[in-house]
């Protein structure tokens, strides 16, 4: 089944930037910096890191700063989660232990 790619022009630019030895080596020595899930870390989970993850989306979409950073060490997880969905909503739907919404700019804590 064929699926349609229904990223913006802009994203289509950037993802090629991902192919090059360039990110390699941006991505290599990221992982050396941090090797675990700094997300996972802060919970008390040690997970080994598998992306390394644009800290503002921003940086993404010019290529004189696609490779500078900052970047942050992620599993798959957190980042095809969280770290996707407070990209494209803004916020975390995430909760606490008090079962209130943890991220700073969700819309039930303005």
């Amino acid at each position: 089944m064929n699926r349609s790619d229904r990223r913006s022009p802009e994203a289509a630019q950037y993802r090629k930037l991902y192919k090059t030895s360039a990110w390699a080596k941006t991505r290599e020595s990221q992982f050396r910096k941090q090797p675990l899930c700094e997300w996972c870390k802060v919970r008390g989970r040690i997970v080994a890191a598998a992306v390394c993850h644009h800290v503002s989306p921003s940086q993404k979409l010019r290529p004189e700063t696609f490779f500078a950073g900052p970047f942050t060490s992620l599993c798959k997880d957190c980042h095809d989660g969280r770290a996707q969905q407070i990209e494209v909503r803004g916020y975390s739907t995430e909760v606490g232990a008090d079962g209130f919404p943890i991220h700073p700019k969700h819309p039930s804590l303005r």
